[in-house]
């Protein structure tokens, strides 16, 4: 049973699972009615600009997410081993061990991605640069930093679309931890002064 949604806040986290389930596409205003608890009438209220607008909503919620939770620890905090293993964790949290549908991901690769390109280019390429910070940090070399860091956001990537086409969580969570091998520092180097 969806839960009763009183806010414009409160529709983001169902529209999001529709918009992953189905696709912008696929997501009709009957699922989205279902997922919400809302009527036609409150859905516009919330969303005049339709659907089009709660797709800018949910990416809005999830950029804020992955700012939070992910990019301002890779780029200011000063343990970046520590930062990079809190961004694989949260990393397969977020995605539930590969259970769940990357939106930014599968809208990138839709026929929608020029109507939400500035949000999509956002999202990765703040992933790869803060990432590439935590690196650096590491001591790695500029260069090499930003190969690692699109290598991973990558693996991350295609992890979630493999474990999802052979329904096998395993392999999202054998590709953690081989990021996590593959970017793990011995805590006795230093960033170069």
């Amino acid at each position: 049973m969806a839960r009763m949604v009183s806010e414009r806040a409160d529709a983001i986290g169902p529209l999001a699972e529709v918009f992953r389930e189905y696709g912008y596409e696929g997501a009709s205003l009957a699922l989205i009615v279902k997922a919400t608890g809302l009527g036609k009438g409150s859905l516009y209220h919330f969303f005049p600009n339709g659907k089009e607008e709660m797709v800018g909503a949910v990416l809005d919620d999830i950029s804020q997410w992955f700012e939070n939770a992910i990019y301002a620890p890779l780029r200011n905090e000063p343990d970046a081993n520590g930062a990079i293993r809190a961004m694989l964790a949260s990393t397969d949290q977020y995605f539930r061990t590969g259970r769940r549908v990357c939106l930014v991901g599968a809208l990138a690769v839709g026929n929608t991605r020029d109507r939400f390109a500035q949000a999509i280019r956002g999202y990765f390429t703040a992933w790869v640069d803060a990432l590439q910070s935590a690196l650096i940090r590491q001591g790695r070399d500029r260069d090499q930093s930003r190969m690692l860091a699109e290598e991973t956001v990558l693996a991350i990537q295609g992890a979630i679309v493999l474990s999802r086409a052979l329904d096998d969580p395993a392999v999202f969570q054998r590709a953690i931890d081989q990021l996590h091998d593959r970017l793990a520092m011995d805590s006795s180097a230093s960033a170069p002064e």
